[in-house]
């Protein structure tokens, strides 16, 4: 049975230096983000005329595939992985875009939708691989 140590805060050098603040930010940010692509997301569904729409839209357009792309590179460095999931990203809009033009369904709704179903996708695709080598290798050891 193993014993599980709390760390107080006062043993903690980095809080004590004031380094330990960027690891604590990673989680805000990350969630901001989330948030202000969904609200994008659903302000471009219900086509609510707001001045945000816009931004917020193209933020979800840019990250949602983005994140995914990037959850699925994880061996790459950091550099690497983030130029990968912008282009990968960028691509992803471009093909939706492209598709929905030559089949002539062309929408905005259709559009963040699609870009939403192929990131889930992604993340969908991601999860099992991840979960299945999990799963080998504790039939293994």
């Amino acid at each position: 049975m193993q014993a599980i140590r709390i760390k107080s805060p006062s043993s903690d050098t980095g809080q004590q230096t004031g380094q330990g603040t960027e690891k604590d930010l990673l989680p805000l940010l990350a969630g901001a983000a989330v948030a202000v692509g969904g609200v994008g997301a659903v302000l471009a569904l219900i086509d609510l005329s707001s001045p945000l729409r816009g931004p917020f839209t193209l933020f979800f357009l840019l990250a949602a595939p983005g994140a995914a792309i990037g959850a699925a590179l994880r061996t790459l460095t950091p550099w690497g992985r983030a130029v990968a999931s912008v282009s990968g990203a960028m691509a992803v809009n471009l093909l939706v875009a492209q598709g929905m033009l030559a089949l002539h369904v062309w929408s905005v709704r259709g559009g963040v939708v699609a870009v939403a179903v192929l990131s889930s996708l992604i993340l969908l695709l991601t999860a099992g691989q991840r979960l299945r080598h999990r799963a080998a290798k504790r039939w293994t050891s």
